[in-house]
């Protein structure tokens, strides 16, 4: 992609939602992620009607993409969909799938790397730590009907970043120990050099100018390479939200769209100062304080230059979206994430729960595949 095609925002639907999972394949014997997803996909009889199933980077990972949605029924539909489909081919195949954002206990020199020229590509770029990549997150898009409106968006859903951190954290486990962390899936994004948060831009053209800066200094060659936690995907016309850990369960995945979908109406309607400079400065800290104590965290609040817990304010936000979910007839999504918040639930805590009562992290993932499929 040219920084010249970067210009062509293609406006899509206003708060049109998309969904990507990236999912773990493991083995039904050991429960240790398997090298599945090309021979997955090469017998997978799908038509097509609830999205996309495709190779990610890594042999032991595959991912689902719904079609572009208007409303979250429509997502939850597809996600459905996808789920069944992809579970039949893999109950064929002798395969496990399950949600989560790391496994818990795979060794990374173990993975083998997909086929596909832009996968040979970033091996080749980014050496073992596209290996180390293989880590499941989920990643919303949301419509925008301008160009302007989509790197404003980007800035402002950049500040809620830590809710759906804390929402979604699904991966206390890396090498078979207990990382003490809700999310460390988002230490192994943070590796890559364009990790982080989009910089204070004032509009589109703002926005251009500052990648074909970085283009001529040869940083990226796509846009693709903009690894930030919220970023523009004008090919798609939408913002696409991307610190969530894949969640256990499509119910949760569903949730967290409605949140996006929820919240973004709720900032484009009444525009909040937001003051993304001085965000910009504690935007790591805040990530590594949610990554580390989820709802348990403490914030910086650049504006009030004061210390902010997680958890009151992520209730204020679903009071604040409030009307705005009703709107959208999706209120009942986040009523789910309001009671996960108020008795102190989270799929980090629903993993280390099964892990204290089996002591076996091979357990663990085997309910993990259970729960996937809805079975548990």
């Amino acid at each position: 992609m040219s920084a010249k095609q970067l210009e062509e925002f293609r406006d899509s639907p206003a708060l049109s939602l998309g969904v990507e999972l990236e999912l773990q394949l493991v083995s039904l014997r050991d429960f240790d992620l398997t090298r599945g997803a090309t021979d997955l996909l090469d017998c997978l009889d799908y038509d097509g009607r609830y999205g996309e199933i495709k190779l990610e980077i890594t042999e032991s990972m595959i991912e689902v993409s719904t079609q572009a949605q208007g409303t979250v029924a429509g997502i939850a539909a597809d996600l459905a969909g996808l789920r069944d489909t992809l579970g039949q081919q893999c109950r064929r195949n002798n395969i496990g799938i399950c949600g989560g954002g790391t496994h818990p206990f795979h060794h990374w020199p173990e993975r083998r790397i997909s086929p596909g020229e832009r996968f040979d590509g970033l091996y080749q770029r980014y050496g073992y730590l596209a290996k180390q990549f293989t880590v499941f997150g989920q990643h919303i898009h949301v419509g925008c009907t301008s160009a302007d409106d989509a790197i404003w968006l980007t800035q402002a859903l950049g500040v809620y970043a830590p809710i759906f951190i804390a929402f979604s954290a699904s991966s206390p486990f890396v090498d078979g120990v207990d990382t003490f962390f809700q999310s460390a899936r988002l230490n192994a994004v943070s590796a890559f050099p364009l990790s982080g948060q989009c910089p204070p831009l004032d509009d589109w053209a703002a926005f251009v100018r500052h990648y074909e800066f970085l283009y001529a200094c040869g940083i990226v060659r796509s846009i693709k390479d903009l690894y930030w936690d919220v970023r523009p995907k004008p090919e798609f016309g939408t913002v696409e939200i991307r610190v969530c850990d894949t969640p256990l369960s499509i119910e949760k995945a569903t949730a967290l769209a409605a949140l996006a979908q929820s919240l973004a109406r709720c900032l484009l309607r009444t525009r909040p100062e937001l003051a993304f400079a001085k965000q910009a400065f504690v935007a790591r800290t805040n990530k590594f304080q949610v990554c580390r104590y989820g709802f348990g965290g403490v914030l910086a609040d650049p504006v009030s230059m004061s210390e902010q817990a997680l958890r009151p304010w992520a209730l204020s936000v679903l009071d604040m979206v409030e009307a705005d979910a009703q709107a959208l007839g999706c209120e009942q999504w986040l009523e789910g994430l309001r009671n996960d918040l108020l008795h102190h639930r989270s799929d980090a805590a629903w993993l280390r729960q099964r892990y204290e009562e089996s002591g076996n992290l091979n357990e663990v993932v085997r309910q993990s595949a259970e729960y996937w499929l809805g079975h548990a």
